[in-house]
């Protein structure tokens, strides 16, 4: 079985362009769209790694990192987040709550396979 990715995200064509190349290259995908809920999809599915957004419906994704550091089962989880928004001070708050690594939309499909390849790397 392959290592498990979950993609919190809400935008549909972003979700679809990271799904392929990631399924293409032997992950197993799960996504969600709602930050609201999106702590019990990680614990249920208990992927290797997150895929986070900052910017979902419900609740951000700085507030769902910070509960993913708060909790010992999730603490030391990588997660890679996505912004629309790439100032400084997102890039910043990403970093203090905990985030593994941060990506700027749009992104290359490439520059996301690599950097959840190294995260998870053996």
């Amino acid at each position: 079985m392959g290592k498990q990715v979950l993609i919190i995200e809400d935008e549909p064509n972003i979700i679809e362009a990271i799904r392929f190349i990631l399924s293409r290259d032997g992950w197993n995908v799960a996504t969600h769209s709602d930050g609201a809920t999106a702590l019990e999809a990680v614990a249920r599915r208990k992927p290797d790694i997150v895929i986070l957004d900052v910017m979902l419906p419900n609740r951000s994704g700085y507030d769902v990192l910070q509960d993913l550091r708060a909790d010992p089962a999730t603490e030391g989880l990588p997660v890679l987040m996505l912004t629309a928004r790439g100032q400084r001070k997102d890039r910043e708050m990403a970093e203090r709550l905990g985030a593994s690594r941060f990506m700027t939309k749009p992104f290359s499909n490439a520059d996301v396979l690599n950097s959840v390849r190294e995260m998870v790397a053996p």
